[in-house]
């Protein structure tokens, strides 16, 4: 999750005023959290709360349908807390409206808020199967659309088999095979490439600013420097790029200074909860 939060961070401040170079200071004054790491903390609080009701690693094949009902409930609950807590945190419009309503149906988006806050899927699942039921029963409250089931499930699959220590051809290969076509470099698309908030456009280019870096800054760098929707394309690297090198530890506290005493609170209580899960692969 940290990976996630810090790539919020560091592309906050460039959403609006895109850096297309991965020359800059990480951390200045001007960042700040984003609907990016609550969200992504929400989720994580979702998981939490739902294992304390029915452990997901002793529901058998057929509790697996009562497990996605407590996680799906549970993720509307926190999205809605957290989201209504930090309201002024950069939201889509779609999903802002949701969280002003009493009723919870999906909306159908294909925006990439699906796959920016899935991080926490892809480090509490222990089998790829565990990946797929698990990120569509979180995106699905919302996202419910093909585009954002699809682009939520290649963030968290792809940590998943990171963490799984894959070698980075590996991931490559088998993203390509069911999600989507990652045959370009960011160099290639940097200075034609503009702000989208889909997940058609901006899930394949975080997943390759992630196989073009070499150690987590510099995932991080390559991310901003895109442009486009700086900070939620850097939050979907960094959610990556954690689960493949790690996370330096000056860079962890640093971040950690950007969130109040809840989140910080929720985030130490995340690093305690996945602590030695192992994934099977």
């Amino acid at each position: 999750m940290i990976g996630a939060i810090i790539g919020d961070i560091v592309g906050s401040r460039f959403e609006l005023n895109n850096h297309k170079s991965k020359s800059f200071d990480l951390f200045t004054n001007d960042c700040h959290i984003t609907d990016d790491s609550i969200l992504t903390i929400a989720v994580a609080k979702a998981i939490m709360e739902s294992e304390k009701i029915l452990k997901y690693s002793l529901a058998s094949h057929f509790k697996n349908e009562d497990y996605c009902k407590i996680l799906k409930n549970n993720t509307i609950k926190y999205l809605k807390e957290f989201g209504n807590k930090y309201p002024n945190s950069g939201y889509g419009g779609m999903f802002r409206s949701w969280l002003h309503k009493s009723k919870t149906t999906a909306y159908y988006s294909f925006g990439n808020g699906a796959a920016m806050r899935i991080g926490p899927i892809g480090y509490f699942a222990r089998t790829i199967d565990d990946v797929y039921m698990l990120s569509d029963c979180v995106t699905g409250v919302t996202h419910n659309h093909e585009e954002g089931l699809k682009g939520a499930q290649a963030i968290a699959v792809a940590i998943f088999l990171c963490r799984c220590g894959l070698h980075k051809s590996e991931v490559k290969n088998k993203i390509e095979k069911k999600y989507y076509d990652l045959n370009f470099t960011i160099d290639e698309i940097r200075d034609s490439y503009t702000f989208s908030p889909t997940c058609q456009h901006t899930v394949p280019q975080a997943i390759v600013a992630f196989f073009e870096s070499t150690s987590f800054e510099d995932a991080i760098r390559i991310a901003i420097s895109l442009g486009g929707d700086s900070d939620t394309i850097a939050a979907m690297t960094g959610s990556i790029a954690q689960s493949y090198y790690g996370v330096p530890k000056e860079m962890e506290e640093k971040a950690l200074t950007y969130l109040d005493k809840e989140l910080r609170d929720i985030y130490k209580q995340w690093v305690l909860f996945i602590e030695n899960k192992n994934c099977l692969y």
